[in-house]
């Protein structure tokens, strides 16, 4: 497996749920966070949370909840590419 200069990057949570575009703005993210409807890990995350490859991020939307592993974490993404930062549980 090689390894990337991105290995053990972190960043904040509502950072990372914008670059992937799971929630298409940063303000929105924070405000999930608040209101505890996102979780890394089946534990409550604030929005200054660091994110890691491996984690698990649950986010509740209403009635539907998505559940994501982070599979990469990067700065800046195009969009194309922005699923590749996460997969689907």
């Amino acid at each position: 497996m090689t390894s990337n200069a991105n290995e053990g990057y972190k960043m904040r949570l509502d950072k990372y749920l914008k670059v992937s575009r799971l929630i298409k703005r940063r303000t929105v993210a924070n405000e999930a966070c608040d209101s505890g409807r996102v979780l890394i890990n089946d534990k409550p995350a604030k929005a200054s949370a660091n994110v890691k490859e491996g984690d698990i991020i649950t986010i509740s939307f209403g009635n539907k909840e998505v559940k994501v592993e982070v599979l990469d974490v990067q700065e800046t993404v195009k969009k194309e590419e922005a699923k590749e930062l996460f997969r689907y549980l």
